[in-house]
């Protein structure tokens, strides 16, 4: 892809998507974290409260009570989002895998313990789609499950996006006047 690009378009597109994966990550955790909040807040808990329980990183008993409220997975989402760290390039990894489908559709793909080829048209989608699930429903296929599926559905939409942009104008670029 850097050799289609040119290395400064490359670098430009790769730390894009790695700043769109953050930017979409941040909004998720945001919004996760607020929804959440707000549930407890509603069952007549004090903001000031969670967070200092929040802010001492220990076990507290009423957390007991908020899973209740919550419920298990939502608790522990609740905590995870605001204990949330980003470390990683997967999601401008992502970013550079689409534009790869974008660039070579009919190349065929293996992983290595599916050795059967898969045309990158059909693959890349597979593996954008198992992150989908895996975001939604909280259930890790094939990685730990600390990993930021979000952040993987974000670099490769802020991929697909600049190389869609780059495509359609590409046209107007080399045209006759």
């Amino acid at each position: 892809i850097e050799r289609m690009l040119g290395s400064r378009r490359f670098l430009f597109f790769y730390i894009s998507c790695g700043l769109g994966a953050a930017l979409i990550q941040i909004i998720y955790l945001y919004f996760n974290f607020y929804s959440n909040l707000e549930l407890l807040i509603a069952s007549g808990y004090n903001s000031s409260q969670i967070f200092e329980i929040l802010n001492q990183g220990k076990y507290s008993t009423a957390w007991t009570a908020w899973s209740a409220i919550l419920g298990e997975n939502g608790l522990m989402s609740f905590i995870s989002s605001f204990n949330s760290l980003m470390v990683g390039a997967s999601g401008a990894i992502m970013g550079v895998l689409v534009s790869f489908g974008m660039f070579f559709p009919e190349s065929r793909l293996m992983l290595i313990f599916l050795p059967v080829p898969i045309k990158a048209k059909y693959f890349i989608p597979g593996i954008i789609l198992l992150d989908l699930i895996s975001a939604t429903t909280g259930v890790s296929i094939f990685s730990p499950s600390n990993t930021a599926y979000v952040a993987h559905l974000g670099g490769a939409l802020t991929g697909f996006l600049i190389m869609y942009y780059w495509k359609r104008n590409q046209f107007n670029r080399n045209r006759w006047y």
